[in-house]
């Protein structure tokens, strides 16, 4: 009789426990044994809802629970919360914990490791950044502080530093629990996943829902009263915004400090490299995955760090397979993602103007304006749809896309084209449904191709 193998997983989340459960359906407990480890003590959470926790819209963080601690032991994994793994032991194949309650260290040996570590949210070392009421909003135990401080009580100005697709959600959270909200930006425009010309109809949206945006806002200090509370976030141009509650969101990291002291391949982001089979390269028996590694984007051929959920879970997926004896790949990403402030609905895929100058590719753009229904239908909105497409070869290189309801899942029209390798001309071609309640006769995206196909002919060689 077979030996029974130990699969040891660091991180509770989407990636890690998705790998751990996909491994125990395809092998039982007598096959192999599974040990996860995980700092907090939530797992199989939805980050990307905490700020609709925050804002009001899910009433509080067991709704973002997907399975419990419990549930996923009762499947025959070992899952050790409030445990923290300290070092990877790769020569003897080891891992090194602490239980955080008591203090205790041990080490627990492995013939699989899968390494789902996560993103931390990124905080620059500045004067006051690790004051009371700084918070960075990631997992689950940082929702929960954030609201600890939100219902103080004497709490009713809140700084949003960042812009991406936390800092504007968070925004948005935050004003609709009444508390006057300012938001700093280095860029041009919020929104820097977008090019600046659609971030500026973001920033149109905040400003309309009372959020002061101030752009160019280079944060140098987080001001503190005497008993160590932020009191106010200070720029380099002297200026000082007031804050009972300061909030980061200007993006996170990889978490691979272990990967790193261990020696394992790194990229340009700090994610860790892997195959297509989501194994560490260079290691037979490690896997890595979610939002600690960096993948392949199928646009420019290069890796990315790309933190989403979707990816996460299809890592997951993918790594339990190969745990488990089965065979699954995890090809790319084209970058697919969307967003909302108000009513307004954010989405991109692909390549921006400055992603595709960096790779070297001539391209033309295409801008349009339509409407997410037909014109005549009650309750039309108003969507602008930017398209890239390469020079000469009118193959389809991005698509942004802001807009009223109805807007931002249309991206996904773009997300399979894009992965198809398809031209602006294909696209145009595309037999899509349409009924005035749900699109104009052309529907937008089809109307931006068209207007890319000229470009393309226009601009020749």
């Amino acid at each position: 009789m077979a030996a029974t193998e130990r699969l040891v997983v660091v991180g509770g989340d989407a990636a890690g426990m998705s790998a751990a459960s996909q491994a125990r359906r395809l092998k039982g407990p007598a096959e192999l044994e599974i040990v996860a480890f995980e700092r907090s003590h939530f797992t199989s959470y939805s980050a990307c809802g905490i700020p609709y926790w925050i804002g009001g819209a899910v009433a509080g963080p067991d709704e973002l629970i997907a399975r419990t601690p419990e549930e996923h032991r009762a499947r025959g994994i070992d899952l050790r919360t409030g445990t923290e793994v300290l070092e990877l032991d790769l020569a003897g194949q080891r891992v090194r914990a602490r239980d955080l309650e008591s203090g205790s260290e041990s080490w627990t040996g492995y013939d699989r490791l899968v390494l789902a570590t996560g993103a931390r949210p990124v905080r620059p070392r500045l004067p006051g950044i690790d004051a009371q009421g700084v918070h960075g909003v990631q997992s689950l135990d940082d929702g929960q502080r954030l609201m600890d401080t939100l219902e103080r009580g004497d709490v009713r100005r809140a700084v949003v530093v960042g812009a991406g697709y936390i800092g504007v959600e968070m925004a948005e959270a935050l004003v609709l629990r009444g508390f006057e909200v300012t938001v700093l930006h280095r860029g041009a425009q919020p929104m820097a996943t977008l090019d600046p010309d659609m971030g500026g109809l973001v920033h149109s949206a905040m400003n309309a829902m009372g959020i002061r945006t101030v752009a160019g806002a280079e944060v140098t200090k987080i001001l503190t009263d005497e008993e160590g509370r932020a009191r106010a976030v200070a720029t380099a141009t002297g200026e000082e915004y007031p804050a009972d509650v300061v909030v980061l969101g200007i993006g996170v990291e990889p978490r691979t400090g272990l990967a790193r002291a261990a020696g394992l391949p790194l990229g340009e982001s700090g994610g860790l490299l892997t195959d297509l089979a989501m194994r560490v390269r260079g290691h037979e028996n490690v896997w890595a995955g979610g939002d600690c590694v960096e993948v392949l984007d199928l646009v420019s051929g290069r890796t990315r760090h790309i933190p989403l959920g979707t990816h996460a879970n299809k890592h997951g997926q993918v790594i339990g397979s190969g745990v488990g004896g089965g065979y699954a790949t995890f090809p790319g990403v084209v970058g697919t993602a969307v967003s909302k402030v108000c009513d307004l609905e954010i989405a991109r895929t692909g390549l921006r103007e400055r992603d595709a100058r960096e790779v070297g590719l001539r391209f033309v753009t295409s801008t349009i304006r339509s409407t997410n229904t037909a014109g005549y239908y009650p309750g039309a909105a108003e969507m602008t749809v930017k398209m890239l497409a390469e020079q000469r070869s009118g193959r389809l290189l991005g698509v942004q896309i802001v807009g009223g309801a109805g807007s931002a899942k249309r991206v996904d029209i773009a997300a399979v084209a894009l992965t198809a390798g398809m031209t602006v001309d294909q696209v145009v071609s595309l037999d899509l449904g349409y009924a005035p309640p749900f699109s104009p006769v052309w529907d937008p995206v089809l109307v931006a191709a068209r207007k890319a196909v000229a470009a393309v002919r226009s601009a020749g060689v």
